[in-house]
C-alpha cells in the first residue's frame, strides 16, 4: 500500500473520519428508534463508557503514533507495534468490564459484560486508523471503516423490537470484527517485513500518549463519566438526552475527530511555525461557522422530523440542541488551537485541557434538572441497586 500525496492523503482522511461519524450516528439512531426512551438510556450509558475507552486508546496510543517521525522501517515497526499494544490494553480493560458486569447483574451488569467481550476487536480496529495515518496510506482505514459501516449498521437494523441493551452492544461490537480483518490484511501489506515495535517502549515514562491521556481523561473523559454518572446516580434519562442531542451533531464531529486525530501530520508538513497557525486558525474560523450553521439548521428542525430520528428520545433531546450548539461552536475554535499546540509544543496542552474540562462539568450540573421523565421508566434497564454501584469498573 503506497503513500498517497498530501492533498490526496487530506482528503481520505477527511472521508475515514466521515464514514466513522456516520457509522456512529446510524449506531444511535437504529439503537434509539428500536428502543423506549428508558432503554435507550441505559444503552447509552454503556455506549459511553466505550467511548470514553476508545478516546483514551486513541490518546495514549494512537495521537502519539502520529506524531512520529524517521524511516520508513522505524515508522512501519511503530504502527504494528501500536496495534499490538492496544490489542493486549483492551483484552485486559474487556476482562475487568466482563467481570464486574458479570458481578454486577441485571440488565446494566449485562450490558457491560457484553462490552467486555467485544472491546478487544472494537478497539483494535480503531487503532488500526492511526496506524494508516502515519504511513501515509488513510485510504486503507477508509476501507476497513466503510466495511465497519456496512456491517454494523444492517446487523443492528434486523435485531427484533425491544432488543436488550447488552444484545444491542453485543452486535455493534462483533460487526468490527470484519473490518478489522481488513485493516489487519492492508496493514500488514503496508509494513511487510518489520517487526513490531517492543510493547515496553509504549510504558516508557518519556512516552507522550501519557500526557494525551491525561489530557483526555480531564477534558472529554471527566465529561463523559459524569454523564455516566448521571444515568447511574440521578436523571438516566438524562444520559439518553445527551446522547442524542451529540449525536445530531454527528456531522461536526467528522472535522473535529480529523483535525485531533489526523491534523497534526499535516500541520508538520509545514516549515515555520508561524504557517501552522495561520492554517490552524483559518480551519478554526470555518469550523466555527459551520458548527453555528449547524445548530441553527437542528434547532428549527420540525418535532416530526426529530422524532423519525431518535423516536422516544427526541423530547428530551430537542430541550438541549441551544446549548449544544453553543458548546461545538466554542469547541470547533479549542480544537484547533489545541492542534496546533500539540505541533509545536506537546506539552503545553494539559493546563488549557484542565480549564475547559472544569467549565464543562459546571455546565452538565443543570442537565439533570432540564430534563423529566416523559413516561414511566422501568428502573432495571438502567439502575443498579446501590449495593451493585460497587461492580462498575472506575475507568
Amino acid at each position: 500500500m503506497r503513500r498517497l500525496p498530501a492533498r490526496r492523503a487530506m482528503a481520505a482522511s477527511v472521508a475515514d473520519q466521515g464514514v466513522v461519524a456516520l457509522t456512529g450516528i446510524l449506531v444511535v439512531v437504529v439503537a434509539a428508534r428500536q428502543s423506549t426512551a428508558a432503554a435507550f438510556a441505559a444503552f447509552a450509558v454503556v455506549y459511553t463508557v466505550a467511548t470514553v475507552l476508545t478516546g483514551l486508546s486513541a490518546a495514549y496510543t494512537g495521537q502519539a503514533l502520529v506524531l512520529r517521525r524517521g524511516p520508513d522501517a522505524r515508522l512501519h515497526a511503530e504502527a504494528r507495534g501500536a496495534a499490538l499494544f492496544t490489542l493486549v490494553a483492551a483484552t485486559a480493560a474487556g476482562a475487568v468490564l466482563l467481570l464486574a458486569g458479570g458481578l454486577a447483574g441485571g440488565a446494566t451488569g449485562d450490558a457491560f459484560a457484553a462490552l467486555g467481550l467485544v472491546l478487544p476487536l472494537v478497539l483494535t480496529q480503531d487503532a488500526l486508523r492511526y496506524g494508516f495515518s502515519l504511513l501515509g496510506a488513510a485510504h486503507g482505514a477508509l476501507a476497513a471503516d466503510l466495511c465497519r459501516l456496512a456491517v454494523a449498521v444492517p446487523l443492528l437494523a434486523l435485531q427484533p423490537d425491544g432488543a436488550g441493551p447488552a444484545r444491542l452492544v453485543l452486535v455493534w461490537g462483533v460487526s468490527a470484527l470484519p473490518a478489522l480483518a481488513l485493516g489487519v490484511v492492508l496493514l500488514a501489506r503496508a509494513t511487510r517485513g518489520a517487526r513490531p515495535a517492543p510493547l515496553a517502549a509504549q510504558l516508557r515514562r518519556d512516552h507522550l500518549g501519557r500526557r494525551f491521556a491525561a489530557e483526555f481523561g480531564v477534558g472529554q473523559a471527566g465529561t463523559q463519566l459524569a454523564v455516566v454518572g448521571l444515568g447511574l446516580f440521578a436523571n438516566p434519562l438524562a444520559v439518553g438526552a445527551l446522547r442524542g442531542a451529540a449525536t445530531l451533531f454527528g456531522p461536526l464531529n467528522v472535522l473535529f475527530n480529523a483535525a485531533t486525530g489526523f491534523g497534526p501530520p499535516q500541520l508538520n508538513r509545514l516549515h515555520a511555525d508561524e504557517n501552522k497557525a495561520r492554517a490552524a486558525a483559518l480551519a478554526a474560523g470555518a469550523l466555527a461557522l459551520l458548527a453555528a450553521g449547524w445548530g441553527t439548521v437542528l434547532y428549527l428542525l420540525p418535532d416530526a422530523a426529530g422524532r423519525a430520528l431518535l423516536g422516544d428520545t427526541w423530547d428530551a433531546a430537542a430541550a438541549l440542541l441551544p446549548a449544544t450548539g453553543a458548546q461545538y461552536t466554542v469547541m470547533a475554535l479549542g480544537v484547533c488551537g489545541l492542534v496546533t499546540l500539540r505541533v509545536v509544543r506537546p506539552r503545553a496542552t494539559l493546563p488549557i485541557q484542565l480549564v475547559f474540562s472544569a467549565l464543562l462539568l459546571a455546565g452538565l450540573d443543570g442537565v439533570k434538572n432540564k430534563i423529566e421523565p416523559a413516561e414511566p421508566v422501568d428502573k432495571d434497564l438502567y439502575e443498579l441497586a446501590p449495593e451493585e454501584h460497587a461492580g462498575i469498573p472506575q475507568v
